[in-house]
């Protein structure tokens, strides 16, 4: 079947065109002048609009275990979500459980996606044991497509790994040319820090912000550069909040180093005000890391500009607010981390296209570009160019909607963005050339998403 999308602006990372985009089957098969090829079985008007490639969300967590629940969006109802903003490609994590083999897990969570997800979708693997078996299976994690591999210096007796696990870690990465990921908050000092705040009856939603201060993120993410360093190892820093941590990507960045960092909507647009409203409102936006003053929402931004933050994915965690955040009511350290956000993230970032915060090269690059060449997957996503998977927005930057959990697919019963209006809307989108949004409605099914067996970084090479 082929498909032409006419008439609109087409938008690359290197830059704008007015051009039709020609799809036959799941491929895009040319980007050619407007008018010069007419014959389709379909065609879709994008006059006045962008047309651009589908979103990379490079970091989701549907159906997570976490604190003895699990984050509300199934890979059925997440990926639906995705697809609304424009997102048509997930990389989820796949949840080592201590005791577990690598492998194991990866079983486990194709068993939760497959034949679920409405759009494409792969793995990272999260490693919460390191020993000889884990660092071993590495190797076959790779071989199946999955080559980033996330740790944490935070949640001890969970996730948390010792410095000279993560040595262990980063030097079997070298080796493959696989990807270290980290979250770096230092998590042995939190916890003093939270059993101070608990001790001295400080229980409410913001003390989850108080006792996670920046400058502990920032000390975290220089001792896991300084590990990379020593080793050699790629390092990517998931959900980077704090200008203090900014400040240690940049650095190392400016020598050479091969350190890269994600930011997320959240740390953009909402404060730790957000956590400080009245009552219990505040456990709506309970995430690790905290929400941030927002006096570092500038040096976001302008990270973004300069590349020091190279990716804007979600952290997309959903817990409900009636039902599983009350969970710490009466403890912070109880409510379950996490807030949505797979489905508005393309919105949200338009935004600083229409403040001038970004250019709209600089939109696509971000959230769809990058994140294919970091994780394996360039010149089959990312891109409107022949050979690239058709996977297409058209996109309409004069419309105007307001985010509200009243309206939204996410299956979670609160929007961390309720209310906020916002100039740009998703129009049509197209997954691997099947029409999964157009006319308001969702045209998609559970089982289209295919699980993305993943190349090494194009950065790496």
């Amino acid at each position: 079947m082929r498909t032409i999308i006419t008439g609109g602006t087409v938008v690359n990372a290197t830059g704008r065109a007015h051009a039709d985009v020609v799809v036959d089957g799941e491929v895009i098969t040319a980007v050619t002048a407007p008018g010069l090829i007419t014959e389709a079985d379909r065609t879709i008007d994008a006059t006045g609009k962008y047309v651009i490639p589908g979103g990379i969300d490079a970091h989701t967590h549907m159906e997570m275990p976490f604190g003895g629940t699990f984050s509300h969006d199934t890979f059925a109802t997440g990926t639906e979500a995705a697809a609304w903003g424009g997102t048509t490609t997930i990389i989820d994590f796949a949840v080592q459980a201590r005791g577990t083999s690598l492998l194991a897990t990866l079983d486990k969570w194709h068993a939760k996606a497959d034949g679920d997800c409405a759009v494409d979708y792969g793995f990272h693997m999260i490693i919460s044991e390191v020993d000889d078996g884990s660092l071993k299976e590495m190797r076959p994690c790779i071989d199946a497509g999955v080559n980033s591999f996330k740790m944490f210096m935070a949640y001890p007796g969970v996730f948390y790994s010792t410095d000279g696990d993560i040595l262990r870690a980063m030097r079997r990465a070298t080796e493959t040319g696989s990807m270290i990921m980290m979250h770096a908050e230092n998590g042995i000092a939190i916890d003093q820090l939270v059993a101070q705040a608990l001790a001295e009856g400080r229980t409410a939603p913001v003390e989850h912000g108080l006792t996670r201060p920046p400058e502990l993120e920032g000390e975290a993410t220089s001792r896991a550069i300084a590990l990379a360093g020593v080793t050699g190892a790629p390092l990517y820093i998931v959900h980077l909040s704090a200008r203090h941590a900014l400040e240690a990507v940049a650095a190392a960045r400016n020598t050479g180093q091969n350190v890269f960092a994600e930011t997320c909507p959240q740390y953009l647009y909402l404060s730790i005000e957000d956590m400080a409203k009245p009552g219990f409102e505040g456990a709506k936006y309970v995430a690790s890391p905290p929400l941030r003053t927002r006096d570092h929402q500038a040096d976001l931004w302008r990270g973004l500009r300069t590349n020091d933050l190279s990716v804007v994915s979600t952290d997309h965690c959903p817990f409900c607010f009636e039902d599983q955040k009350v969970l710490g009511r009466d403890d912070f350290s109880k409510i379950p981390n996490g807030m949505p956000g797979v489905e508005h993230r393309m919105d949200l970032l338009h935004q600083g296209v229409v403040a001038g915060e970004i250019t709209l090269e600089r939109w696509v690059e971000i959230s769809s570009t990058t994140p294919a060449r970091m994780f394996g997957l360039a010149g089959r996503k990312g891109t409107i160019s022949p050979g690239a998977d058709a996977d297409v927005v058209v996109y309409d930057p004069a419309a105007t909607q307001t985010i509200s959990a009243l309206t939204h697919h996410m299956n979670v019963d609160y929007s961390a963005y309720e209310g906020m209006e916002i100039t740009g809307r998703v129009d049509v989108v197209l997954s691997r050339g099947s029409v999964v949004i157009a006319d308001g409605a969702f045209h998609g099914k559970p089982g289209h998403g295919r699980f993305l067996k993943r190349d090494l970084s194009q950065y790496l090479l």
